[in-house]
């Protein structure tokens, strides 16, 4: 082996002790039932909420849109060709 691979490995080595002998952490003097995300975090999580619903409906209409003007698009074919499908021979 050469001489970084073998420095290498020892780097590696020693990092591995220190995390394998990493002291631990104390133990907390405040209750888990105290430890809430308050009042920011409950207005962050509903912005995000908000967003997302506003995204979706965004998201909903736009393709609708697409949609309806390939449906009058095809029509307009049809029409510039002389054919009419079924549904409007009637006129409407």
């Amino acid at each position: 082996m050469t001489l970084s691979v073998l420095m290498a490995l020892s780097v590696l080595g020693g990092a591995v002790v220190l995390a394998a002998t990493s002291p631990s952490t104390p133990a907390s003097t405040v209750p888990d039932v105290d430890v809430t995300p308050g009042v920011v975090g409950f207005i962050a999580i509903a912005a995000v909420a908000v967003i997302t619903i506003l995204l979706i409906l965004d998201m909903t209409r736009r393709i609708r849109r697409t949609r309806y003007r390939a449906e009058i698009r095809a029509r307009l074919e049809a029409e510039e060709r002389g054919e009419l499908p079924e549904d409007d021979r009637d006129g409407v």
